[in-house]
């Protein structure tokens, strides 16, 4: 019987990075429809790896997992998963955390650049046949150097933005309850808590994983904490933010601006707020992409699909706390 991999939803062009690695060592590749509840849980029923994208692997889903020994993520968040479930049943949840590790910090720091210099207000009024002194500009333009940029989370992305920052002569200062103070400092960034970032930062960029400690980190007690003047940048996960009331503070003008990569409903609403709020660039999920980064994460996915059809440990689990009673090593 072969080992069988079963994609829950994808929407890539085409599947030939994972075909590559996995036709030759006769793993079987199927793409389940997880619009057809009953044919997509038959699918998952058969499945020895799930490969998940954005489809909810819920309890109920990983209940008829039967033969599944892990998930593996298309991507670094597993917020997808059910995490409490899939540990429960013994299965592997893996991750690929660096394939796009200079796309989101670039992009991240990108939004931020095009949100500071107002570049969306001066590329309406132009295109309005309206030529506009850079003195009128709301709200005025400051010098980025001795701006303070707040970075929530510091893991392999956030220490990527704080690079990028350094030569800018910006301060850095970073939120992360999972590093020491020391780590922080060697990356250049000063470790405070949450309220301080929030009362002290120019700008502020999200780089944390969406969990039940994240989910609104950035709610409307919150945003009351950031100086008027600051930026807001988000390429983690939506729902890090209170987007309804982020949107609010924009348009009451309690806040300068922001760059969105990502939403709590995805696609975005064609009536959401946000779509309206001033000096506000917005972006379609696409901070991680880069056909290198595209190919990279393709290929890792389906590495990891083998080494779990020989037995091996993911190269990287997130729940570590698995192994004890892990499917995969009674496998072995």
């Amino acid at each position: 019987m072969p080992f069988v991999a079963v994609i829950t939803d994808h929407d890539f062009p085409n599947l030939d990075e994972e075909e590559e690695v996995l036709r030759p060592l006769g793993i079987e590749l199927r793409v389940a429809d997880p619009k057809d509840r009953r044919a997509f849980l038959a699918e998952v029923a058969a499945a020895d790896v799930l490969m998940n994208e954005y489809a909810a692997v819920d309890a109920a889903t990983i209940g008829t997992a039967q033969r599944c020994l892990a998930i593996v993520r298309y991507g670094v968040g597993v917020d997808t998963v059910d995490m409490e479930a899939a540990t429960k049943a013994g299965i592997c949840v893996a991750n690929v955390p660096d394939y796009g590790t200079q796309e989101v910090a670039l992009h991240a720091f990108s939004l931020l650049l095009a949100v500071h210099r107002r570049l969306r207000t001066y590329d309406a009024a132009l295109r309005a046949g309206r030529w506009m002194p850079g003195p009128f500009v709301t709200p005025p333009i400051r010098r980025i150097r001795g701006q303070t940029l707040g970075i929530v989370g510091f893991g392999r992305i956030g220490r990527a933005v704080a690079a990028y920052a350094a030569p800018l002569e910006m301060h850095i200062l970073t939120f992360d309850p999972y590093i020491s103070r020391t780590a922080a400092g060697e990356a250049g960034a000063t470790l405070v808590d949450f309220a301080t970032l929030l009362r002290q930062s120019d700008i502020l960029s999200f780089h944390a994983p969406l969990g039940s400690e994240t989910r609104h980190l950035l709610g409307e007690e919150e945003i009351r904490m950031l100086k008027p003047t600051a930026i807001v940048v988000n390429t983690s996960r939506g729902a890090v933010i209170d987007t309804a009331a982020l949107a609010r503070a924009l348009r009451e003008g309690r806040l300068a601006g922001a760059g969105l990569d990502v939403f709590e409903g995805e696609p975005l609403a064609a009536d959401h707020p946000l779509r309206e709020t001033p000096n506000t660039i917005l972006t379609p999920h696409v901070a991680w992409y880069s056909e290198e980064a595209r190919r990279a994460l393709k290929r890792s996915v389906a590495e990891e699909v083998v080494r779990v059809s020989r037995g091996e440990w993911p190269r990287s689990l997130v729940n570590t706390d698995v192994r004890p009673h892990a499917r995969l090593s009674r496998e072995r």
